[in-house]
């Protein structure tokens, strides 16, 4: 997939789970893959968008066309 741009990121995130509900999954969602940390945590702590994006694939079902 290569590098992910934020933009890229709240898009894909967006398209998921829709603009609303987006939000509230990168705030209140504790992922397993990205250390026990959310979505916004693990993208201030500087994680890489790329892989942030991947935890969220692993743990919600994202349709491949999205990953």
């Amino acid at each position: 997939m290569g590098t992910v741009r934020l933009t890229v990121f709240w898009d894909r995130m967006n398209q998921q789970f829709g603009a609303g509900y987006a939000e509230s999954v990168a705030k209140d969602y504790v992922l397993s893959e990205l250390g026990g940390r959310t979505v916004e945590q693990a993208l201030a702590d500087g994680e890489d968008a790329k892989n942030v994006w991947r935890a969220v694939c692993a743990t919600f079902d994202v349709p491949q066309r999205l990953r």
